[in-house]
């Protein structure tokens, strides 16, 4: 049986370093322009060189978003763009724009190309359309079946992959092409600047009586009619392998290093483990819910994968992520000490029960017992964002290790 490859998303260069540290088999990332994430911290022309070192030495590919619908006014940069990412030499491009897909295989025609998500590949005809041009991907729609995924396997070239999302936020549009963004704030969702105006409160207005606001209720707080639960398969990796899907994606390039690890890390176990042994993954299965539940999440659906999801099923009455544990921050190296430096992300106090969030799928319990500041003057918290701060534990962490506490709030 295929292994599929991991697709883990980075907003930045730390985030691609956890994503390579906690189990990703690519990652995939966003240059400073022409991406469908303009309010993702993104890669300057150096980060993205260093990050694909970095992900190359540990046998993990890095693949690049190209995916803005251009206009005109657009062209230029993205030719100049290509020839930047022709030299810096990632693994793949993701592309959404039959003109930039041309561009890309006349400048750069020695790097793969991935047709994203939200060039709305719904069919067979469509992905042998694309293999005809040369692209070696496609990423499914999200409207998708399980099924009907099956079926474009069955009808293209075992060389040409299908790529699927399998975690993470849900778009309220057509394959994530939305006008509302560009309606309400002239901020272009296809240019990566979306504002969100899903997840938005709304309320309906009778036309002869202005500014009259009628709530659309479903409880006390009121409804969120456009915004989606998060996608979660991960009690579904035999149905999305035995579909024939080659890359599991994940959804996320503007969320938080914890949430990147904690995700890529219990599908790294949950894949893994079902392929060495189906009983295995079936015995962890509480397990992985678990984990994944301690990342942040507006609670879980399937999406499109086994049928048209009912309202229920679908919809969320509050925009409101869950939270159950904080991100304190990362041990970027320790001392023969047993003292481990890191950059503040989160307060918290000497004294303070914390855990070690380790990258081969350990959770150790452990007690701040000493903090003390760049200059190694003791303080008693870490209020400061930021902030370079010294800590011993209970127990000595290695580099790379994250630290997080349970929210108690």
């Amino acid at each position: 049986m295929k292994k599929p490859e991991l697709l883990v998303p980075a907003g930045s260069l730390e985030v691609l370093k956890v994503a390579v540290n906690y189990g990703a088999d690519a990652v995939y990332i966003g240059g400073e322009e022409f991406g469908l994430r303009a309010k993702a911290h993104n890669f300057s022309t150096e980060e993205m060189s260093e990050g694909i070192r970095y992900a190359h030495d540990h046998d993990v590919k890095v693949h690049v978003t190209v995916n803005i619908f251009a206009h005109n006014y657009d062209l230029d940069g993205v030719r100049a763009y290509l020839s930047e990412l022709k030299k810096i030499g990632p693994d793949a491009l993701i592309i959404a724009d039959p003109g930039i897909f041309t561009l890309a295989r006349e400048i750069c025609p020695e790097i793969d190309i991935h047709i994203s998500t939200q060039a709305n590949n719904t069919n067979y005809e469509t992905y042998l359309f694309w293999h005809r041009l040369g692209a070696k991907r496609v990423v499914s729609a999200r409207e998708l079946s399980l099924a009907e995924i099956r079926g474009i396997r069955e009808h293209i070239p075992d060389e040409m992959e299908i790529e699927s999302f399998i975690h993470g936020a849900m778009c309220i549009s057509y394959s994530g092409r939305c006008l509302l963004s560009n309606y309400f704030t002239g901020r272009d969702a296809n240019h990566g600047a979306c504002t969100h105006p899903c997840r938005w409160k709304y309320a309906v207005v009778e036309e002869t009586r202005p500014g009259q606001y009628l709530p659309i209720e479903e409880n006390e707080r009121g409804t969120y009619i456009f915004n989606s639960k998060d996608l979660c398969m991960i009690e579904y990796i035999p149905e999305m392998i035995e579909a024939g899907i080659d890359s599991f994606k994940i959804e996320g390039r503007m969320k938080t290093a914890l949430y990147v690890a904690a995700v890529a890390r219990t599908y790294r176990c949950a894949i893994d483990d079902w392929l060495e042994d189906p009983g295995k993954y079936r015995a962890n299965l509480d397990k992985y819910r678990s984990e994944i539940s301690k990342c942040t999440y507006r609670q879980f659906t399937t999406g499109f994968y086994f049928g048209k999801p009912d309202e229920e099923s679908q919809i969320y009455d509050s925009n409101t992520y869950i939270n159950e544990y904080i991100f304190l921050g990362i041990i970027s190296e320790v001392g023969s000490d047993g003292c481990a430096l890191f950059e503040q992300k989160n307060k918290f106090c000497v004294g303070d029960g914390i855990e070690l969030m380790k990258p081969d799928g350990r959770n150790i319990p452990v007690k701040v017992l000493e903090m003390t500041d760049e200059e190694r003057n003791p303080v008693e918290s870490c209020p400061h964002s930021r902030q370079m701060i010294y800590v011993k534990l209970s127990e000595v962490p290695e580099g790379g290790d994250i630290m997080r506490m349970k929210n108690e709030g």
